[in-house]
């Protein structure tokens, strides 16, 4: 038996949270309405608002995610001089045999996917790893250093937050449900860097 310790660096953090409330009932009439409104994506369906989150119908779910995503800039970033905010958000339906394209978000320091309406049983998020392999051996057994991919189950009212640049997708969708996903990216307000390092940014 080898005595031996693998440590991770530089991991990509993926952050998940519950919003632990129901919807209120102007937020789901909101949300039906918007879905009136919608256009041919790579694979589902979008909605043609992509400021959804501005309406005021839906101050109170920004408010709540924008409180999760404060508290992912303090855990995973521990970024200070910078406010997060939500810039573009909007809303996400596929169907049955539907997907959503291998994409990451430009423009955009941090995502998010909130889960409205999944099924529980089959809905997923995967995730790449965006990085040249020296080598590529066949793998005995898949683990979180040697995938290419890796994928987690997703529930309503989760959130994920991740790295914009990090790739996602939605596989084929199996269940009967129209799976309903709020999607958001993040910026920041403030100053990056410092002065004596040359690298002072003031957004």
């Amino acid at each position: 038996m080898i005595d031996s310790i693998t440590q991770g660096i530089f991991p990509t953090p993926v952050y998940v949270a519950s919003l632990n409330r129901k919807f209120l009932s102007k937020e789901n009439k909101f949300l039906q309405k918007i879905k009136r409104g919608i256009h041919k994506n790579t694979g589902n369906l979008t909605s043609n608002d992509t400021y959804v989150l501005d309406n005021k119908n839906l101050s109170q779910l920004k408010k709540n995610l924008e409180e999760i995503t404060q508290d992912y800039f303090d855990k995973i970033l521990s970024a200070k001089n910078v406010k997060p905010y939500i810039t573009q958000s909007w809303l996400n339906y596929t169907t049955k045999d539907q997907y959503h394209h291998k994409h990451a978000h430009p423009n955009s320091l941090v995502s998010g996917v909130f889960y409205i309406n999944v099924d529980k049983k089959h809905d997923k998020i995967k995730f790449f790893k965006d990085k040249y392999e020296l080598i590529s051996a066949a793998v005995n057994k898949y683990n979180i250093f040697n995938s290419a991919s890796w994928w987690f189950p997703v529930e309503t009212g989760q959130l994920f937050l991740f790295p914009s640049s990090l790739i996602h997708m939605v596989e084929t969708k199996k269940g009967n449900n129209t799976r309903t996903s709020l999607a958001f990216n993040v910026f920041v307000k403030g100053v990056l860097g410092s002065t004596k390092n040359l690298t002072e940014l003031k957004l």
